[in-house]
C-alpha cells in the first residue's frame, strides 16, 4: 500500500523513500513484530478464556508424556497471529502489482486455512484421527501447490530451469514437469516444518533464520548486476520478495518472544503449514530450490529422520530412532529440551552462513 505513495514523488520528494526495497523490507519486519507484540498477548488470553488448548499428552506416544505434561493446556493456534501480522505487513509494505507478492500470499493463506482446519478438528476432537486425516490434508496441500505452480509454469518471467549448486553452466530444464516439481518443494517444505514443530520456539526460530536468509537471495536474485557477479539467474522482480521475508523474520522474531522456553503459545498447524509452504514458494520463484535443502538443513533432518523411521520398520520391522522426528530421539536420549532447540538454531545459523558464502563458488 504505502509502495503506491512512491508515485507522488515527483511532487512530494520525501515519497521516493517507498520506492526502495531495502526500506520497505526494514519496516515490514518492524511492522509484523510488533502486531505480533500487540495481538499475541491479546490472543493468548482470549484463548485460555475460550479453552483454545493444546493436548500435550498423546496417546500415541505415551513415551514423550513424562515432557509434555507441564505443556498441557498451553493455548495453541498461535500461527493465526503469526500469519495475520505477515499477511498485514506484506499487505503495507509491499508492491501489490508484483505477482511474485502475490502468488507467495496466496499459498500462505491458503495453506493457513487448512491448517487451521486441522487444529479446529484436533481442539474439537472430532473423528477418529489426530486432527484431518494424513490423505485429507495431503490432498489439499498438493492442491493447492499444483493450482500455483501452473501458475508459475505459465508466468513468462520464470523459467523451468533448476539453479544448480557450485555449477554456473550447468543446466536442467524441467518442461512441464516443473508444475510437479513445485509442487514436491511446497508440500515437502511446509511438512517439513510442521514436523519440526515440537519443541518450544524449534520451528519459528529455525523458520528466523531460514527466512532472512532467503531474504538476501530475494534481494540478490532481482537485482540483475548482483546476480551478474554471482553468476545466478536473474529473476526480475523477484527482489520485493524480500519484503515478504522480512515480514515472516518480524512475525518470527514477536511469536519467539511468546513461544521460546517454556512456550506461553505454540502455533499450530495454521502457523506450520502456512510458513513452511511460504519459504518453498519463496524458493521456487527465486530459482532456489536446490539451496534451500542445505539452508533449511535442519527441516531435512526432522522430515529425513521421520521418512527413515517409516521405511525401516515397514522393511526390517525395526526403528532407526527412539522415536522420530530427531528431536524426540534426542529427548529420549536425555538430552535437555532447551539445549536441542539452542543447538538446532546453531546449526540453522551455520547451515544460512553456509549458504550464502558458497553463493559464488560456481
Amino acid at each position: 500500500m504505502f509502495y503506491f505513495l512512491s508515485q507522488w514523488a515527483p511532487h512530494f520528494s520525501y515519497f521516493n523513500i517507498f520506492r526502495y526495497i531495502t526500506f520497505r523490507a526494514g519496516m515490514a519486519t518492524v511492522t509484523a513484530f510488533f502486531l505480533c507484540m500487540i495481538f499475541g498477548p491479546l490472543f493468548i488470553n482470549l484463548s485460555k478464556a475460550r479453552h483454545i488448548r493444546e493436548s500435550a499428552l498423546r496417546p500415541d506416544a505415551p513415551k514423550l508424556d513424562q515432557f509434555q505434561v507441564k505443556k498441557e493446556g498451553t493455548p495453541t493456534m498461535g500461527g493465526v497471529f503469526i500469519v495475520g501480522s505477515i499477511l498485514v505487513s506484506v499487505v503495507l509494505w509491499g508492491n501489490w502489482s508484483n505477482m511474485f507478492i502475490i502468488m507467495t500470499f496466496w499459498v500462505c493463506l491458503a495453506l493457513a486455512l487448512v491448517g487451521g482446519w486441522d487444529d479446529y478438528v484436533k481442539l474439537k476432537g472430532i473423528g477418529p484421527h489426530r486432527g484431518i486425516s494424513a490423505r485429507v490434508k495431503s490432498f489439499w496441500q498438493v492442491l493447492i501447490a499444483f493450482v500455483v505452480g501452473v501458475f508459475v509454469y505459465l508466468y513468462p518471467d520464470i523459467t523451468t530451469n533448476l539453479d544448480v549448486p557450485f555449477f554456473k553452466n550447468l543446466i536442467i530444464n524441467l518442461g512441464p514437469f516443473f508444475v510437479f516439481w513445485v509442487v514436491l518443494v511446497v508440500v515437502g517444505s511446509c511438512n517439513a516444518v510442521n514436523l519440526t514443530d515440537g519443541l518450544d520456539g524449534l520451528a519459528i526460530g529455525t523458520t528466523l533464520m531460514v527466512a532472512f536468509t532467503l531474504g538476501a537471495l530475494s534481494y540478490v536474485t532481482g537485482n540483475v548486476h548482483m546476480s551478474e557477479y554471482l553468476f545466478i539467474p536473474y529473476v526480475p522482480q523477484s527482489g520485493e520478495l524480500t519484503v515478504f521475508c522480512s515480514a515472516i523474520v518480524g512475525a518470527s522474531l514477536g511469536f519467539l518472544w511468546f513461544n521460546c522456553y517454556p512456550a506461553t503459545v505454540f502455533m499450530g498447524d495454521v502457523g506450520s503449514l502456512a510458513l513452511g509452504g511460504s519459504l518453498g514458494m519463496i524458493a521456487v520463484l527465486i530459482k532456489k530450490e536446490l539451496w534451500l535443502v542445505v539452508l533449511g538443513g535442519v527441516f531435512v533432518i526432522e522430515a529425513g529422520s521421520v521418512i527413515l523411521q517409516v521405511f525401516s520398520y515397514k522393511i526390517t520391522g525395526k526403528r532407526i530412532f527412539k522415536m522420530s522426528p530427531f528431536h524426540h530421539h534426542l529427548q529420549l536420549s536425555g538430552w535437555n529440551e532447551n539445549k536441542i532447540i539452542v543447538r538446532f538454531w546453531i546449526l540453522a545459523i551455520i547451515l544460512a552462513m553456509l549458504t550464502l558464502t558458497t553463493l559464488k563458488i560456481r
